[in-house]
């Protein structure tokens, strides 16, 4: 794949930094295991290549297991995924193809039981935000690293 923009954070860099603000300022208010299987989640359905390769990576350097990050494609069919969790994944499924879903009702009462308002807003802004950042580098072909376990591929 050929980028179509060499180096977009540089020609908006002001709105890059503002996207940067946005991530730390939801980054203390949710764990970030949860986090990390939110823009999983989001990145595998907008086919986001860049993304995928970058949160597996921060994932399995926060010690998350490898197996739920290989199985979180079927994380309604697997047993390694909290109630909290499956909330956050049935909400980020929601709005990132909230065309489509409307954000049901069902899947915000799963979000109202599992969360606080607070953590509410902040999910729903750290899902926005993944969102917005699968559509830069895909839009823009984003090319991830090439390299697996330190081996070029």
């Amino acid at each position: 794949m050929i980028p179509r923009i060499g180096d977009p954070f540089a020609k908006a860099a002001a709105a890059i930094k503002a996207m940067y603000a946005v991530e730390a300022a939801i980054a203390g208010s949710l764990d970030r295991t949860l986090l990390h299987l939110v823009k999983l989640r989001a990145s595998q359905i907008n086919g986001c290549a860049f993304c995928l390769h970058m949160h597996a990576t921060d994932a399995r350097t926060d010690g998350e297991d490898e197996m739920r990050i290989y199985l979180l494609d079927a994380w309604r069919e697997s047993s390694l995924y909290s109630a909290r969790e499956r909330a956050a994944l049935a909400w980020t499924e929601a709005l990132t193809d909230v065309a489509r879903t409307g954000a049901p009702d069902e899947d915000y009462a799963l979000i109202e039981a599992a969360f606080d308002e607070t953590e509410r807003v902040n999910l729903t802004l750290a899902i926005g935000t993944i969102n917005l950042w699968n559509r830069l580098q895909v839009g823009l072909r984003a090319v991830h690293p090439t390299e697996a376990h330190g081996h070029a591929i």
